[in-house]
């Protein structure tokens, strides 16, 4: 294919276009967080089209089907609104259906003529189209602004304005706000409370649901996903953690806000460093104990690291994608001896670059760009102008990775070419040895097949 081999390597300023962006819109990532909620159908407010595009691009990210309904809005709706679509949407959808709940996101048609969603929920309930103990809530989702992870926000949010109950008294859980990860990656989180001994309230949770294994017989609703009940008592939480400023810091100010649940926003768990920020976080808000285990799983992630520091040390690497999953990755990546050299993310965000200049500490010289204008093209300009040794990031990196012939680890989202990121964690310290494993490979490999003959060794 040669999409990408006429790039040509002059960057020159752009104000508005967008070339092969590095994110997607609004709605997916609604979606996402809605199917981490048990029982719950999704609801695209807008099109059809638009649905069934964010339903495919989640369902070949994660090789599962994904169930979601939409007002499919026609001419008419488009001039007139789209109540009495939404309206007759609700009504079939627990007729026939019976979900628990419907998480309705709003999409660029339905947020440009200015449809009151809240109104019409309302108006639902009071018409008798909502039956007893279900529940009907919304998150504002334009797909002309912002990304998918403010998508994702923006519906975990939601969320805590719909469900949290405010309480006198505080229990012994804590609110874990896991931000846009893999349902293997809020598996492992739930393992490593579990080890510390620290009850949580997982939300969302998409274990169960985008991981759920084949027992034969077809359900609409997989067993996975956080309860009503569960959300419900978030407002008692000794505190909440919210991981990634950029996915769960809304949700997480809104809980204290109101339920006065104290909270504290942390970069992903992603690599050494930032694990240990989470694991001392945890500590320090509940008083436990770090058992042997977490302290050894600590150990073996940091032994490899220094049993293959040959291997990483300071190869340059260009990293795209979520900007939570940035900063940690670049953060893990200097841990590693590596160095970053381009980082961009599509998804704009007032504190990002911020958070990126606390993550190279000034020890490197790293090229970073968000926005709009911050797409895979200027990316591959970049690379044009100074090559890297690997690439880090989702499968629209591919090209690049061919015309330029340089390794590619896949991370983030979409990978909609490879199997396996929702089955194994890259969170965590078990999650940082496969992350540090999968680039080890990636270098090693390359290596194997450059080699001239007369040094191509059998032991690295």
């Amino acid at each position: 294919m040669t999409l990408l081999r006429h790039t040509d390597a002059e960057v020159r300023e752009r104000s508005a276009l967008t070339i092969n962006p590095a994110k997607t819109c609004q709605p997916i990532g609604a979606m996402y967080a809605a199917l981490g909620l048990h029982r719950c159908l999704p609801h695209s407010h807008g099109s059809q089209g638009c649905c069934s595009y964010h339903r495919s691009q989640l369902t070949r990210h994660y090789k599962e089907p994904v169930f979601a309904a939409t007002s499919s809005f026609t001419e008419g709706s488009s001039v007139f609104g789209g109540q009495a679509n939404l309206l007759q949407a609700i009504n079939t959808i627990f007729t026939v259906y019976d979900p628990d709940i419907i998480a309705v996101h709003t999409t660029c048609l339905s947020e440009t003529i200015g449809d009151d969603v809240k109104q019409i929920v309302s108006k639902a309930i009071a018409d008798g189209k909502v039956p007893d103990g279900k529940t009907v809530f919304h998150a504002s989702t334009p797909s002309y602004q912002g990304s998918h992870v403010v998508g994702f926000a923006s519906m975990v949010k939601a969320m805590v304005d719909t469900f949290a109950v405010p309480s006198e008294t505080r229990g012994r859980s804590v609110n874990l706000i896991p931000g846009w990860v893999e349902p293997a990656d809020m598996r492992e989180l739930k393992r490593l409370a579990e080890v510390l001994g620290v009850p949580i309230t997982l939300f969302p949770d998409t274990s169960g649901v985008l991981d759920a294994p084949m027992h034969g017989p077809a359900t609409m609703f997989p067993s996975g996903g956080t309860t009503r009940d569960q959300l419900r008592g978030t407002g008692a939480a000794l505190g909440s953690l919210g991981l990634g400023p950029s996915a769960s810091a809304p949700a997480t100010v809104a809980l204290e806000q109101l339920c006065k649940v104290p909270g504290q926003v942390l970069e992903l768990p992603l690599g050494l460093r930032a694990t240990d920020r989470f694991i001392q976080a945890m500590q320090h808000l509940t008083g436990c104990r770090i058992p042997d285990a977490i302290t050894e799983e600590r150990g073996r992630l940091v032994d490899l690291m220094c049993d293959m520091q040959q291997y990483f040390y300071n190869r340059s690497v260009a990293l795209w994608g979520d900007p939570d999953q940035l900063v940690s990755l670049t953060e893990f990546c200097l841990d590693l001896g590596l160095k970053p050299r381009y980082v961009i993310t599509g998804t704009p965000g007032k504190t990002w670059e911020k958070r990126m200049q606390a993550a190279i500490a000034g020890r490197h010289e790293v090229r970073y760009q968000q926005g709009a204008c911050a797409d895979m093209f200027l990316l591959h300009q970049w690379i044009k102008q100074k090559p890297v040794d690997l690439l880090i990031g989702g499968t629209h990196g591919k090209y690049i990775a061919r015309d330029e012939d340089i390794p590619l680890v896949r991370h983030g989202f979409p990978i909609i070419d490879r199997i396996g990121h929702q089955y194994f964690p890259t969170v965590g310290y078990r999650g940082a040895i496969r992350l540090a494993e999968q680039i080890l490979n990636a270098l090693m490999d390359r290596q194997d097949r450059l080699s001239p003959e007369e040094s191509f060794e059998l032991v690295m």
